[in-house]
């Protein structure tokens, strides 16, 4: 070929503009594209989620969905590896999710086959007037899909427009040409993808020269593969300084990957004749212009064939890959974190709202089940006069508080995220239950635990009948305080009445009482004021502990009829109403 016709320095640069550009174009609406989808899908991936340890099968399915929704197989096994870390489930449990992601993100490399690269720029436009005219924020990010897509398809125009001057170039042609050599066709796509850490856009970029009729069906087939085990680096990275469950996941992903190209690799000619046969043919045209409008479609059915078969095939012998695995990176005895380690609050889930909110309130039903433990045992501390009890309960205060600060600090990072007004609410409620949960532990470290101590200095005694009386203001205090509690791990709204309703018999309870302790302040007993004082002081605190649980019972409610869609959009009202300081 004459070399004359090869590009000038000026067209290299406008080539390398473009190339460029559109990928920065196609990336930018791959990124929006995820999160509009992630939004719009809102508590449906809780709902998937929630069917991942029933059995493979289903977990492929559910990890098939969730790619499919939010368009990252990346992201996919990302959240995977958190969940593990987290002790949501076994590295075992996590296959059948890797594998569906590997079907779930073959539907991006389908539309981007499709020849609509051309409506991209009315995509961008259409996109952007319904989100300026929508006004509801739920539809208003299925705009923003649109205007995602249409980032996606005018970045592929622009890449297209860009290198349609090498079709003569000769040092390019011949680069083409040797992509023929599988293996640098798969080692030239996993290096790509690991620095773009995405496939899809490894494989946006492999249609676009397909389109060009750059690529045949052959080394486009080698790319993809190497596409495939490009996208592991994500996973790899996400598990490095995890526990050696979420290691052994991403080891997993690397392994299927890994293997899944080295079956494929010997029959790469064998399979793109038996695609080629599955594939739209382009009647009428031929040579270069055929191979455009063919290459593309056959190129993204190769790749969802691919994944398909390798899913199904593997997924018969999970337990032989996880054998291998466990062979590898033995397990060691999980410890118990103690309180003061946050055990949910992964930085994973910070881009995916809904899992990153399930993740905070978690460790809130965990830090309130450290403080209701603390008010339980603060009354054994008082009646026994135990120094050694009342310090290990401040010590469990302190660990309180900081894991309260390690809660709070978390949905202050998520609230910088672009969250649903729905969202923005639940993290607003589940800051509130944090801070009641801050006061309680302040009431049982300044008032209980100061009152045992006072009581051990003054050697104050409290009467047999008197203890009867706080013994049951402490009971109805704790089935209170554990109906509250409870309730947060699953937005339980019975439990949470159960807790507001107590306020009448906890009421008349501390009636009797104070007319107890009215009566006993006429008795003639050493140090009976100082006793009086401190009785006294106990019932209050176990008022405002009352008052404290029920505060936490109603946020639970209200957080049950906001997701009943019932709720009012001014919480801060509802919330100085409810709670005024």
């Amino acid at each position: 070929m004459d070399t004359s016709t090869a590009p000038t320095t000026l067209e290299y640069g406008k080539i390398i503009i473009e190339l460029f550009g559109g990928l920065a174009l196609f990336l930018y609406g791959m990124d929006k594209l995820t999160e509009g989808l992630k939004a719009a899908a809102g508590n449906g991936i809780k709902t998937i989620l929630a069917q991942l340890t029933k059995n493979r099968f289903t977990g492929m399915l559910a990890g098939a969905a969730i790619t499919a929704i939010i368009q990252s197989s990346s992201v996919t096994t990302v959240l995977m590896v958190g969940f593990i870390s987290a002790g949501l489930m076994t590295a075992a449990q996590s296959v059948g999710v890797i594998l569906g992601a590997n079907i779930g993100t073959t539907i991006t490399a389908q539309i981007i086959a499709f020849k609509i690269s051309k409506y991209g720029l009315l995509m961008l436009a259409s996109g952007f007037l319904l989100e300026i005219v929508i006004k509801k924020e739920r539809f208003k990010q299925y705009a923003v899909v649109l205007m995602s897509l249409g980032f996606i398809f005018f970045g592929m125009q622009i890449m297209s427009n860009g290198t349609s001057p090498l079709r003569e170039f000769a040092p390019f042609i011949e680069l083409m040409c040797n992509l023929q050599n599988p293996l640098m066709g798969i080692l030239i796509a996993t290096i790509f993808t690991a620095i773009v850490q995405s496939s899809s856009a490894t494989i946006g970029i492999i249609i676009v020269l397909a389109n060009q009729g750059f690529v045949s069906l052959e080394a486009g087939i080698a790319l993809v593969l190497g596409s495939n085990i490009g996208t592991c680096i994500t996973a790899v990275l996400a598990a490095l300084g995890k526990p050696r469950e979420a290691v052994k996941a991403a080891l997993i992903h690397v392994i299927f990957k890994v293997v899944g190209v080295l079956l494929w690799l010997p029959f790469i000619s064998s399979f793109a004749s038996l695609v080629r046969e599955i594939s739209p043919v382009a009647e009428g045209l031929t040579g270069m212009a055929r191979l455009g409008i063919e290459t593309p479609r056959q190129i993204a059915n190769a790749h969802t064939i691919f994944n398909v078969v390798n899913a199904f095939l593997f997924l018969g012998f999970t337990n032989q890959f996880i054998k291998l695995v466990d062979k590898i990176i033995p397990s060691k005895p999980v410890k118990k974190k103690a309180l003061v380690e946050p055990q949910f609050l992964d930085p994973i889930f910070i881009s995916q709202p809904e899992l990153a909110l399930d993740s905070a309130r978690r460790e809130l039903s965990r830090l309130g089940q450290s403080v209701l433990q603390m008010m339980q045992r603060s009354y054994a501390a008082i009646t026994s006069k135990n120094k050694v009890l009342i310090q290990k309960l401040k010590a469990m205060e302190g660990d309180a508080d900081k894991l309260y600060v390690a809660i709070v600090d978390y949905l202050r990072t998520l609230s910088a995220e672009e969250l649903t007004e729905r969202q923005t609410r639940l993290a607003y409620h589940y800051l509130a239950i944090a801070n009641v949960f801050e006061r309680i532990g302040d009431i049982i470290e300044n008032n209980l635990l100061y009152n045992a101590e006072e009581c051990m200095k003054g050697n104050v005694i409290v009467s047999p009948g008197t203890l009867d009386y706080l013994d049951s203001i402490h009971k109805k205090l704790c089935s209170t305080g554990n109906f509250a509690v409870d309730s947060i791990e699953s937005s339980d709204e019975y439990k949470a009445e159960k807790a507001l309703t107590a306020k009448k018999e906890f009421n008349a309870l501390l009636k009797e009482a104070r007319q107890h302790l009215a009566v006993r302040l006429c008795q003639k007993e050493p140090n009976r004021l100082q006793a009086y004082k401190l009785e006294t002081d106990m019932i209050e605190s176990f008022k405002y502990l009352h008052t404290m649980y029920r505060n936490i019972a109603k946020l639970v409610r209200n957080i049950s009829i906001m997701d009943k869609k019932k709720k009012t959009d001014n919480d801060r009202e509802d919330w100085n109403r409810e709670f005024p300081v």
